[in-house]
């Protein structure tokens, strides 16, 4: 595997790779990667000839007082799983290269970053939109890999692709847990084990509301009574978050009558953690 930390060597690899007419795949991350990281790479192989797998901690995405500094790391552990893997590139760019002193350039997607995580992380989104967009230009894939935990990240990033007109197709890829039901997220190391138990309470909270459309419940107070219950139920969690939504324009419901994205976020510990799920009542289309 070829590791590559230029944004102008990577540039003419990605040139030369399209001239031939080769399919690029990218899955952009910020490292530490896990089983999640790697479905996402396993995915992009399916979908191109050379996987791109991008790592970098971008500071533009963190807002004051959250975890730039304590992000987790570790670049040798990383390149081993990937050359594992066969991924044919790592992309590690500098952030001095990504960001030089001067830079003022920014991409903004207004609605869908309005609500869930955009409310309690100003300013998050706009990094989020305006690096990816440079490692599309930069790497220029053909297809990019994202995965449905970040559930508001995959569309937010989808829009910005529709109406900046990028020559780009944006996949997402099934949300991947451990054994016992918790999202995969870099961020699981910072969970002690009473912690780790007290985090299930999302995954179990989402099966709870699972159940409860299934068997005819429609009232959106309702299924968030329950949810937010079963997640404060014993303590050393804090709710950010817990909302219904539409799943393509991320606007309120009043009724889950078809597909209904229940979307949180939760502090346990240190740690932020976000996961959702797709209620889908019986019959919907």
């Amino acid at each position: 595997m070829r590791v590559i930390e230029s944004i102008s060597e990577m540039q003419q690899a990605a040139e030369s790779w399209r001239r031939e007419g080769t399919r690029i795949g990218l899955v952009p991350t910020m490292g530490y990667l896990h089983e999640g990281h790697l479905a996402l790479a396993k995915k992009a192989r399916e979908l191109a000839d050379i996987v791109v797998v991008s790592i970098f901690v971008n500071p533009t995405q963190f807002g004051p007082g959250e975890d730039f500094e304590r992000y987790p790391q570790d670049m040798e552990r990383d390149i081993g799983l990937l050359t594992e893997m066969g991924v044919d590139i790592t992309f590690a760019p500098r952030a001095s290269e990504m960001y030089t002193p001067d830079y003022q350039t920014y991409v903004e997607v207004r609605q869908l970053t309005q609500p869930l995580c955009g409310a309690s992380r100003p300013g998050h989104f706009i990094g989020v939109t305006s690096v990816v967009a440079k490692l599309f230009n930069i790497v220029k894939p053909h297809v990019s890999v994202f995965g449905e935990k970040d559930f508001q990240q995959l569309v937010t990033i989808q829009r910005m692709v529709d109406d900046l007109n990028m020559d780009v197709e944006v996949v997402g890829h099934p949300i991947v847990r451990e054994p016992d039901g918790l999202a995969m997220s870099s961020r699981n190391t910072y969970l002690n084990k009473q912690e780790r138990q007290t985090a299930l309470r999302l995954n179990r909270s989402l099966q709870q509301a699972e159940q409860q459309v299934a068997a005819g419940e429609r009232r959106v107070e309702a299924i968030l009574e329950s949810v937010r219950n079963c997640l404060e139920e014993g303590g050393g969690l804090r709710i950010d978050y817990a909302e219904l939504r539409n799943p393509v324009t991320l606007g309120e419901v009043s009724r889950v009558e078809g597909p209904t994205l229940l979307a949180m976020a939760a502090y346990v510990g240190k740690a932020r953690l976000i996961d959702n799920c797709l209620l889908i009542p019986p019959g919907s289309p």
